[in-house]
């Protein structure tokens, strides 16, 4: 059991600045492009911003997380970070630009897992690659692909919804909309059943890792 809760623990160690970084760039990355495209809102209220404390939600950043990870020993874990208000009525053109700022966040951590990996491959040697810093390396690669990829995932209030919407033509795009109430319970049920993770994560994160060991060519 100590040996379990030390595991875990470390573990969380590892996890803790990666996924700080990722949640909070995803999160600045929607305000900024908002603000950008004419919805002021995030900025006037300080959600600009890289300081971690103003995106953490202490129920669904650390407290479901944690007892996730305590609860599974790691095998499940599930949260979210304080969602970044945006007025989309206030951008300038409120369909296209939905779907430029909905795609901030998802495009932040895909930046972010490429920087990981060229941190990964330039500073931590190959014989070196368990040690802490090649291993918050590593976590970082892959907080920022499943971000990236589940937020993509095309149902609102996901990301991936958002852009639907505002791609789709107006009747099917009003149809779609109108499950954002319950979209995010839809995406629970989806995800404890494991139809989200087997259809769609883990495919969708082959693509990306593969992609970024593609863009690493170079490097190496």
């Amino acid at each position: 059991m100590t040996m379990e809760l030390n595991a875990l623990i470390e573990t969380l160690s590892v996890y803790a600045v990666p996924v700080l970084f990722a949640i909070t760039v995803h999160e600045a990355a929607h305000g900024y492009a908002a603000r950008f495209f004419g919805d002021p809102t995030a900025w006037q209220l300080g959600r600009i911003t890289l300081n971690p404390l103003k995106h953490i939600d202490p129920v669904g950043t650390i407290l479901i997380p944690v007892a996730l990870a305590f609860a599974t020993a790691g095998a499940f874990v599930f949260g979210y970070a304080k969602p970044v208000p945006v007025d989309f009525s206030a951008l300038r053109r409120p369909k296209q630009d939905m779907i430029w700022v909905a795609l901030a966040g998802p495009a932040a951590n895909l930046i972010q897992a490429l920087l990981w990996a060229i941190a990964l491959l330039l500073f931590v040697s190959p014989g070196d690659g368990n040690s802490f810093f090649g291993a918050v390396c590593k976590a970082g690669i892959l907080v920022n692909v499943v971000m990236f990829v589940f937020n993509l995932f095309p149902l609102p209030p996901m990301d991936g919804g958002r852009i639907l919407v505002g791609l789709l033509p107006m009747q099917p795009a009003m149809a779609v909309a109108r499950i954002e109430p319950y979209g995010f319970f839809i995406v629970l049920a989806l995800l404890i059943a494991g139809v989200i993770t087997e259809l769609w994560m883990r495919p969708l994160m082959s693509i990306t890792l593969r992609a970024i060991d593609l863009l690493l060519l170079p490097l190496r």
